[in-house]
């Protein structure tokens, strides 16, 4: 079986046409194998941030195992089932107590779009039919549905989609490039607010911890603290999109949990199913339930996955993993020094600007290394350099290549299993850091050419 697999080789349809693809073709653990032998160790949990627990865990398999051979399937407009209703009941004990209602979903772009129309829903139920419009940070991704990709101010992502788009508002990043403090964000939602007109607001739509768009960040604790007193002045809801911070992945079963706000919706995926079956969620707290329940008495767009016997099952099984081997805990005792540890082994690398993270959410923000500040030169795509050369290096890591949107440069992400040990982070993080160092050497190489964007030495 060949190791990789190009686009004129195979009759799948890939994502992108350009690229040999690395056939694997078993996981354990943290590690993965491909048809040719090679071992990868996996420091972004399959790549997406999904498998939490790891590759391979017989307790998930034998729950799975055990569900297909009772029932997988049937539609949940007809019928429910113990899975469905045990994991909803397991979640609000022990993931969400706050909350009062769960709708499982099959991930995370289906749980976004959900939750954003539950929020116009709510306002609909209450006679606030002009409410629709929600304000959401630039520098996101929230899914790849029509709905999803509307919640992010990214033109690269929209196009050539623009036409089936919504026109959300975006505020910029409070980051230390645009806004160190919250403040400049605050009045930009002020201005926004202003000029939409309150009334037409539904939603302040946002991930409490960024992932892809900007991995590892947090807007400042003022920045919270506005947003919300300027939610009780207004009436719109915050949701949360914990697709990828939720399930323990930040040293918290949520994001929220750590932040001086409360969400009023919270969307959840990639954790909760770990990469052992398609399954997302949205939790709501009883005052958005309260609203269905005294109005229509109906929530009935879904998809057809939705609270199927068997990701539920699965889901459950996951949650029972997570609390019965204390991962969440591990995460947030250790999350502070992996962070550390990656900062100390970067230390001195003039293309790194800042480590930073939260839990195993951990971001490099990369730059020019002639200033330390500017965003890298378009061309030389440093997010596909530095994913291929990990690669090299044997191990996975996932960067996004998003400076000509204007908010934000190349960035790279590690979000490694909550069950690594000690010594397979410290092995992730040693051969990262290799690969920076190799990377940066191949930047700067090229910065000093002279047709370097017209650039040259003096």
């Amino acid at each position: 079986m060949n190791g990789t697999i190009t686009a004129d080789a195979t009759c799948v349809f890939p994502r992108s046409l350009d690229l040999a693809y690395p056939n694997i073709v078993r996981g354990d653990g943290v590690w993965l194998t491909t048809a040719d032998g090679r071992r990868i160790l996996d420091a972004c949990s399959g790549g997406a941030m999904v498998s939490c627990l790891g590759h391979g865990v017989p307790e998930i398999e034998a729950a799975a195992a055990d569900q297909a051979g009772r029932i997988s399937y049937f539609y949940n407009h007809h019928f429910t089932s113990e899975p469905q209703e045990r994991l909803a009941d397991r979640l609000l004990d022990v993931a969400a107590p706050e909350m009062a209602r769960v709708r499982f979903v099959s991930g995370g772009s289906e749980a976004n779009e959900t939750a954003l129309q539950l929020a116009r829903l709510y306002h609909v139920e209450q006679g606030g039919s002009e409410r629709w419009r929600a304000i959401s940070p630039a520098q996101a991704y929230h899914g790849s549905t029509m709905g999803t990709l509307a919640l992010s101010g990214r033109r690269t992502l929209q196009e050539p989609y623009m036409p089936y788009l919504a026109s959300h508002l975006h505020i910029a990043p409070s980051t230390w490039r645009f806004d160190p403090s919250g403040e400049a964000a605050l009045s930009e939602l002020d201005r926004m607010l202003d000029e939409a007109g309150p009334q037409t607001v539904a939603a302040f739509f946002c991930e409490p911890v960024s992932a892809a768009a900007l991995p590892g960040y947090s807007p400042p604790e003022r920045f919270w603290k506005g947003l919300d007193e300027r939610r009780k002045e207004h009436g719109f809801l915050i949701c949360f999109d914990e697709v990828v911070s939720g399930m323990g992945r930040v040293g918290s079963w949520l994001a929220a949990d750590q932040l001086p706000v409360e969400p009023d919706i919270v969307a959840i995926g990639k954790g909760l199913g770990a990469g052992y079956a398609p399954l997302g969620a949205v939790l709501c707290r009883q005052h958005v339930y309260d609203a269905i329940d005294a109005g229509s008495r109906e929530f009935d767009l879904g998809h057809t996955w939705d609270g199927a016997p068997l990701s539920t099952a699965v889901g459950l099984a996951v949650v029972d993993q997570l609390v019965e081997r204390r991962l969440v805990e591990r995460v947030r005792e250790r999350g502070p020094r992996l962070r550390d540890e990656l900062e100390a082994a970067l230390e001195g690398s003039d293309i790194v600007r800042e480590v930073r993270g939260h839990g195993f959410l951990i971001g490099v923000e990369l730059v020019d290394p002639s200033d330390g500040e500017s965003f890298l030169p378009l061309d030389l795509d440093v997010a596909a350099l530095v994913d291929g050369t990990a690669f090299e290096h044997d191990v996975l890591v996932t960067s996004t290549h998003s400076q000509a949107d204007g908010y934000a440069g190349d960035q790279t992400l590690l979000a490694p299993a909550y069950v690594s040990t000690d010594e397979e982070l410290a092995e992730m993080v040693g051969r990262f850091a290799d690969a920076i160092r190799v990377v940066e050497r191949v930047v700067k190489d090229a910065l000093s050419s002279p047709t370097a964007n017209g650039r040259h030495d003096e």
